[in-house]
């Protein structure tokens, strides 16, 4: 994955009204209508929203007669997740979960000097 690519995914990701957008369209797709309605912003303030999503290529629209309904492309999301994975894999932090290096010291023994 190019750079710019995973920069303009992440970027995307950031904004917490994008991500409601992405995880509403999880479920299915919606017109711009559709996901602008649980939120107390513009119209015109959802389909900036939505032209970020697309750009990171999050977002598909196609024609639909007069609609043009939107939908989750999962593509650019699979390939930030894999680079996730490689940098904690990379970081000894394998699928099994943290390693050892950042886990809490054990207490130590009763009577024991600190």
């Amino acid at each position: 994955m190019a750079s710019d690519d995973l920069s303009r995914i992440m970027a995307a990701l950031a904004d917490p009204t994008r991500r409601a957008i992405l995880s509403r369209l999880a479920h299915g797709e919606a017109s711009v209508t559709e996901l602008a309605a649980p939120f107390a912003i513009t119209m015109p303030a959802v389909s900036r929203h939505l032209r970020v999503l697309e750009q990171a290529g999050l977002v598909r629209r196609r024609q639909d007669a007069q609609r043009r309904p939107c939908r989750l492309d999962t593509g650019p999301l699979r390939a930030a997740a894999a680079w996730l994975r490689e940098l904690v894999t990379e970081a000894g932090d394998g699928p099994d979960g943290p390693s050892g290096e950042h886990r809490q010291p054990p207490d130590p023994a009763p009577g024991a000097a600190r």
